[in-house]
């Protein structure tokens, strides 16, 4: 009952807050938070009408309520008409909303793909000089949309490029684009001016494009984070949806104090909810501010579509669709207006912002990812998703308690010393079977600390085991179910001086999945990484249990769960657990202690501990109390450990 009464108020409250008349609050939207809209540059030329952009103010305003826009001047080869930008200023400005500036440095393309400005290009460098200095002249503060890369490569550009491999060059190049063409021409233009640069989603990738997460991210001002991953499976990116919560923090480690917030658009989204998860990941991170991209989208006549929802559309899911409906109120000079992309932002930022002042900081298993790296692709987003929680770092966490390095690290030329300090001083450094075997090819030495070694030979896995100490182990598989293949790569080690706390078998042979050995006061696991990396959501759910009783042995919270269930942690002993799947699961909680108590800050509920199970093979103090909760599909929970 309590959970009903909690949920008809969180309806009341937003359906209240989007009817107000289109004047901006006397007080922030929102209290954990600030909302910015950014309005690209066909946009700010339809709202150099006044009645166009009355009437697309109330229609977003009645849907959504901001605190900022950022207005572009420039996009492949488009400029706003510079006479009607102080009078929309004016507007905002005059209803108590922040307007700052933006730029899209983006140029062409072929083939449907993005193209960007060819900096070798004298024509090129004059366009982007001339935006620069025309969005300095107006704004004080400019944020650079996620186009400021560098992929031509014209003769002039292999001319320039020379011996050089192309990340080389291009790193170099876009440094000087930054300092000269970008900083130093709105800097000449308006000494106050303060630049903001967008990175984007793919950050694996980046220095393959100029972009430079060190140098440059510190010669800006501030930075700002692409949290947009859209469809996981369909789209060509493959982007996981943990990763909109991941990286926030890693950019927010690279640029402390100095990342301004997240950024999320509504493209390729297959249901709403998928939309909403992108939102309350961003803020799960404790982002200070989220951009909505775009104004188009936002004031849309059009109807937000709810999409391919119907496995769950009977289910009381944290987006409630026909909530939002019935929340939404028409600008009274509109009545047949329809709730569009912006009415499904309000619902859901109106929702999280109830319980984020309640989280402490986030915390992770501490994960290292040197600058301009790359090696197992977004794999600790796979990882975030199987409910390991991780803080992405670029630098090496010496003091951590549990490292996790994946083939990326392999970047830091002083990695095996590191490690070895690591364990001497009593910590635990997981490495994964990518990172085993970079380390052989490149001849690092970390055979100094262990010998095993990574063979490559493909094993298709169906059974798998649990053990600690010798014996048969534990079956791993689910009963009743025949789990699907799942090849790992071998890996070699000496009996009795490692062991495979969790293996694989097939054809009367073995794969070791985690291996476990001691160097100095500390422990060493090598975890095995399926050859697609997807395959972690195919492992039963006891060896994904399994797994994270290792992880997580020392961590405040872990959980029992399937695959598709993400775990936040904060230091103030809250947590979120939030599920992607399509189908209700049950979640089993761990917290350190007997006799703790878990409540529900989101209804108010106290959960009662759950009766003891069997203690699964894994090492350490198993003095814990569980939980045993449900979670519906595309979903949240919110708790409090006291």
């Amino acid at each position: 009952m309590r959970r009903l009464l909690a949920f008809t108020c969180l309806i009341l409250g937003f359906g209240a807050s989007v009817a107000s008349s289109a004047t901006a609050p006397a007080q922030r939207p929102y209290r954990n938070f600030s909302v910015a809209i950014y309005i690209p540059v066909y946009a700010t030329r339809q709202l150099a009408d006044p009645a166009t952009l009355r009437r697309q103010f109330e229609r977003v305003w009645s849907q959504v309520h901001f605190d900022k826009v950022y207005l572009e001047v420039y996009r492949g080869g488009v400029f706003a008409d510079p006479g009607s930008l102080e009078r929309i200023k004016r507007f905002f400005r005059h209803r108590g909303i922040t307007v700052d500036g933006g730029i899209t440095l983006a140029k062409g393309g072929r083939a449907g793909q993005f193209g960007t400005f060819d900096y070798e290009n004298p024509q090129n460098v004059a366009e982007c000089e001339r935006a620069v200095r025309m969005a300095a002249r107006h704004f004080n503060t400019i944020i650079l949309d996620d186009f400021f890369f560098y992929n031509t490569r014209t003769p002039a550009d292999i001319r320039a490029k020379g011996a050089l491999s192309w990340t080389q060059y291009r790193l170099r190049k876009m440094r000087w684009v930054a300092e000269h063409l970008v900083l130093a021409t709105a800097r000449k233009v308006n000494p106050r001016v303060k630049m903001i640069i967008k990175y984007p989603n793919w950050y694996e990738h980046f220095q393959g494009l100029g972009y430079d997460l060190d140098r440059e991210a510190k010669a800006f001002d501030y930075i700002y984070t692409g949290t947009e991953t859209r469809d996981p499976t369909d789209t060509d990116q493959n982007l996981q949806q943990y990763e909109s919560y991941l990286i926030y923090r890693y950019y927010s480690n690279i640029r402390p104090g100095a990342d301004l917030g997240g950024w999320v658009d509504t493209f390729s989204i297959r249901y709403a909810d998928r939309y909403a998860e992108e939102l309350w990941d961003t803020l799960f991170a404790k982002a200070p501010e989220i951009t909505l991209f775009s104004w188009g989208a936002m004031a849309a006549p059009e109807p937000a579509v709810a999409g391919d929802r119907s496995a769950w559309a009977s289910d009381r899911t944290s987006f409630d669709w026909n909530a939002m409906l019935h929340a939404f109120k028409a600008p009274a000079d509109t009545p047949e207006a329809v709730p569009g992309w912006a009415s499904v932002a309000g619902y859901s930022l109106g929702q999280v912002d109830r319980f984020l002042g309640k989280l402490g900081q986030p915390i992770g298993i501490a994960s290292y990812k040197p600058f301009q790296s790359s090696g197992e692709d977004f794999l600790q987003n796979y990882l975030g998703n199987i409910g390991i929680p991780i803080e992405l770092s670029p630098h090496f966490p010496a003091n951590a308690p549990v490292v996790l390095l994946t083939a990326e690290a392999s970047y830091d030329l002083h990695l095996v010393q590191e490690i070895e300090s690591r364990l001497d001083a009593g910590g635990e450094v997981i490495i994964t079977s990518g990172l085993l075997h970079t380390l052989e090819r490149a001849h690092k030495g970390f055979r100094n600390i262990a010998e095993i070694t990574y063979t490559g030979r493909p094993m298709a896995v169906r059974r798998y085991f649990g053990s600690f100490g010798a014996g048969t182990g534990e079956r791993l598989n689910v009963p009743g179910e025949r789990a699907p293949r799942v090849i790992f790569p071998g890996i070699r080690f000496y009996t009795n001086d490692t062991w495979p706390v969790i293996r694989g078998e097939a054809a009367d042979h073995g794969v070791p999945i985690l291996l476990m050995t001691g160097f100095a006061r500390g422990e060493l696991f090598v975890l095995n990484v399926p050859s697609n990396m997807g395959d972690l959501y195919e492992l039963p759910e006891p060896v994904l249990n399994a797994i994270r009783g290792f992880v997580l042995d020392h961590f405040p919270v872990r959980i029992n769960a399937p695959a598709h269930v993400s775990l936040f942690a904060y230091d103030n002993h809250t947590f979120i657990i939030e599920s992607y799947r399509a189908s209700p699961t049950t979640v089993r909680i761990f917290v350190p202690g007997r006799g703790r108590g878990l409540d529900d800050l989101v209804s108010g509920e106290t959960v009662s501990q759950a009766p003891e199970i069997t203690p699964s093979p894994t090492p350490g103090d198993l003095g814990e109390t569980s939980f045993v909760v449900r979670l519906a599909p595309h979903s949240y929970r919110v708790f409090a450990v006291h």
